[in-house]
């Protein structure tokens, strides 16, 4: 069961994620998660470097979909200037939204990496659905009274992992 808790790779930030790497690696759609993966979770719009992240990744043919459980307001608030589509209220980790997202994309899911800050969402839902994930740092050390609990259990998760050797990235 744990399995479907591990990353297929790890970063520090969206920003450390190059195009290049990914179109290597045959990718050519994202799904990321929002609040703490691309800002602060109480952050409203883009920053500059996100713009620009989001800018790249275009140039170089990579689509993007947001899939975020946040409601309906925040969520297009952020992407809609962005021109980015997106799913709220996602109910992440059930596969249902991950399944929208990959048909919005429109591309093989083996043509798909999702990126995200939470093993107990992102990585649980893209894991269930077949999807490789990266996991990101969170970008604000401050959480939401659920996502709370959830840093709690994650990180007992990720204690087990370096114990047994199936991480070795430094905290």
């Amino acid at each position: 069961m744990f399995k479907h808790f591990l990353p297929s790779a790890y970063v520090k930030s969206v920003l450390h994620i190059k195009p290049e790497q990914l179109v290597e690696n045959g990718v050519k759609g994202i799904i990321t998660d929002l609040d703490n993966t691309l800002v602060e979770w109480d952050r409203a719009d883009a920053t500059e470097d996100i713009m620009a992240w989001f800018e790249e990744m275009r140039d170089a043919g990579l689509q993007i979909t947001v899939v975020s459980n946040n409601h309906i307001e925040r969520v297009s608030h952020f992407c809609d200037p962005l021109g980015i589509p997106y799913i709220c209220e996602a109910r992440k980790p059930l596969k249902r939204s991950f399944q929208q997202a990959i048909a919005t994309l429109g591309l093989p899911k083996e043509q798909i990496v999702m990126i995200g800050d939470q093993l107990m969402t992102d990585v649980l839902g893209a894991n269930r659905v077949g999807l490789p994930v990266i996991l990101v740092v969170p970008v604000a050390s401050s959480d939401a009274p659920i996502t709370k609990f959830n840093r709690a259990i994650e990180r007992r998760i990720l204690a087990r992992f370096k114990r047994k050797g199936l991480i070795t990235w430094e905290d």
